[in-house]
């Protein structure tokens, strides 16, 4: 029991609690996606005073910032509770051209500090960076009607084509942008 509760969970148990929570949804008729809370958020805050698409009954959705909350603890639990990477296996390859790139390896973490711990904060072309991909995202959320959890989660198990566009135009995105584009910023 203690293993399963500080390793990082295998895909097939991750994937069959996500299919549960999505029947639940679908069963009474809620939609998944992580980019409609930052919206009932924005609209909490008053952002509705500012734009039209911030005028919504956000009540309506108040169900849906459990989302949130939930992200947030699950967040905790992971770092803290679970946070042994020693069944996540990242090639060889991909850390050499991590490197080259000066950016270190997990070393046992599930991410590298170089792109997620805080010194990312001590460096201005970092700060620049993010919020240049903060901009990017917002947009991207806005121009395909959702995010990619919304998307590649809720729309495909609902047989959205839209959704299936979006999430081809994400992967798409992503190889792009970590082949070509990542190693011309670091």
């Amino acid at each position: 029991m203690s293993s399963i509760l500080s390793h990082t969970w295998p895909w097939y148990v991750s994937g069959f609690c996500i299919a549960i929570i999505m029947l639940i949804l679908n069963y009474f008729g809620k939609v998944f996606g992580m980019s409609s809370n930052l919206k009932t958020l924005c609209t909490i805050a008053g952002a509705d005073k500012f734009s039209d698409f911030f005028k919504f009954d956000w009540k309506a959705q108040r169900w849906n910032l459990a989302v949130i909350f939930g992200a947030m603890l699950g967040g905790y639990v992971a770092v803290h509770f679970m946070s042994d990477a020693s069944n996540v296996d990242i090639n060889p390859k991909t850390v050499e051209q991590l490197a080259s790139m000066g950016i270190d390896a997990p070393n046992g973490k599930l991410l590298p500090e170089t792109l997620f711990g805080n010194e990312v904060w001590q460096s201005p072309k970092m700060i620049f960076i993010l919020i240049i991909g903060g901009i990017l995202i917002g947009f991207g959320t806005r121009y395909a009607s959702g995010c990619t959890s919304g998307h590649a989660i809720a729309g495909l198990s609902n047989l959205q084509i839209q959704s299936l566009k979006a999430v081809i135009g994400f992967f798409v995105g992503g190889l792009i942008m970590s082949h070509f584009i990542l190693p011309l910023i670091f």
